[in-house]
């Protein structure tokens, strides 16, 4: 079945409703993003701060504790488990674009391996790998990357291109 450029040929209500969850998806994941910068300034220190905590800083103005073993693997399952799904989802409606194939298979597997790094590097970091900050502030940006790459790609094509049933 050739899946390459799929998407031109469906009916309307299909591309609406694709245009929908993308839209409202990309609500939800954006505002995740706000969080993240919100709590931890977008910054490796930050992020190390947010989760082990800033109980030794005298200057810091809000003052943040150490997240215990329970909050870390609740984050961890619940955002590896929610966003192995909403990347599964994306990457099937990508899969019927019209795209260079090595480009597709990239922007689909992708955010699959920074799930796995940022989440579990959260973890890992957590647990006292200090570097690994870095690594989750990476795969964070790639991954947000990707997904911003994916739905525009979505989006245009859903409306801009070819046979606009």
């Amino acid at each position: 079945m050739q899946l390459n450029g799929l998407m031109f040929s469906f009916p309307k209500e299909i591309k609406l409703l694709i245009a929908a969850f993308i839209i409202i998806l990309s609500v939800g994941f954006y505002t995740g993003l706000l969080f993240v910068g919100n709590t931890s300034a977008a910054q490796p220190n930050g992020i190390e701060e947010q989760y082990l905590g800033n109980e030794n800083d005298e200057n810091a103005t809000v003052m943040k504790f150490k997240k215990s073993e329970q909050e870390m693997l609740t984050l961890v399952h619940n955002h590896i488990l929610s966003m192995s799904i909403i990347f599964f989802l994306v990457g099937l409606i990508l899969s019927t674009t019209q795209l260079n194939r090595k480009l597709k298979l990239f922007l689909i597997i992708e955010p699959f391996l920074s799930v796995i790094l940022t989440f579990g590097g959260l973890y890992l970091l957590w647990s006292g790998q200090l570097w690994m900050k870095y690594i989750v502030m990476f795969s964070g940006i790639l991954m947000a990357l990707t997904f911003t790459c994916a739905i525009a790609i979505i989006l245009t094509q859903l409306f801009y291109f070819k046979n606009n049933n």
